[in-house]
């Protein structure tokens, strides 16, 4: 089966440091794949190799078998690829409609009716529990809310594969499942990576985890066997150990 998503040899440098170090992954259709790591292990550089924010030093990148690796943000977008930010990149002074609006438009093409944007629009909020705030601005929401106007926004793109860049950042304890119900709603046929250290959403989230530490890969595999890896618990788990 063609994977959604491919990386052989992904390798990135700045001058002598390698914070990307020929990173081979494999994302599958319909994924509910976790990146994890410590601080500075390099899941951001990661992803922005992979959405084209970075140009790689050595490596390919495959979107559903086809090579993205030269081709800008905007083409890997049009070609599936949708993703959230680590900080949100939303516009506070407009409405929470409105912010997905510009989405939807973006995928659509301006010149699509300005009803069929926002019944687009809409229908994903509904989608995400979150239409009766359509007409708050975006400043009026508490951050968890904010950050589910966000993958509404990335949802609009219509993508075969998401990218979550820590979605739970910021957010209190208390709102997390708000996160982790959208995620479990998504589309199965959807490839979702989700990067982030919050480990009870990724043990609940994932059905594979990979984990980066210096920019390469330390290992791969289930929960259970991420979960039972001292090297993980070495490097990253700590003393905390597992969920």
């Amino acid at each position: 089966m063609t994977a959604a998503l491919e990386t052989t040899g992904l390798t990135r440098r700045f001058g002598a440091l390698t914070v990307t170090d020929r990173v081979d992954f494999r994302l599958e259709p319909g994924a509910r794949h976790a990146l994890i790591g410590p601080n500075g292990a390099g899941k951001t550089t990661f992803i922005n190799l992979v959405t084209g924010r970075l140009r790689p030093s050595a490596g390919r990148i495959l979107l559903g078998g086809l090579d993205v690796t030269a081709l800008p943000q905007a083409q890997r977008v049009k070609r599936g690829l949708g993703r959230t930010f680590q900080i949100n990149a939303l516009f506070p002074g407009l409405s929470v409609l409105e912010n997905v609006c510009l989405g939807v438009a973006e995928h659509r093409g301006l010149g699509t009716a300005r009803r069929t944007v926002a019944e687009a629009a809409f229908a994903l909020l509904e989608r995400l529990r979150i239409a009766n705030d359509a007409s708050r601005l975006v400043r009026e929401l508490p951050y968890g809310k904010q950050r589910l106007v966000e993958i509404a926004i990335a949802l609009g793109l219509e993508p075969t594969v998401l990218l979550l860049d820590e979605p739970a950042a910021g957010i209190p304890s208390s709102e997390t499942h708000l996160i982790l119900d959208v995620i479990e709603q998504l589309p199965a046929s959807m490839a979702v990576l989700i990067i982030e250290h919050d480990m009870e959403l990724v043990f609940r989230f994932a059905k594979r985890i990979t984990v980066l530490v210096q920019g390469a890969i330390l290992t791969e595999g289930t929960p259970a066997d991420i979960a039972a890896d001292p090297r993980v618990r070495e490097v990253y788990l700590g003393e905390r150990g597992a969920p």
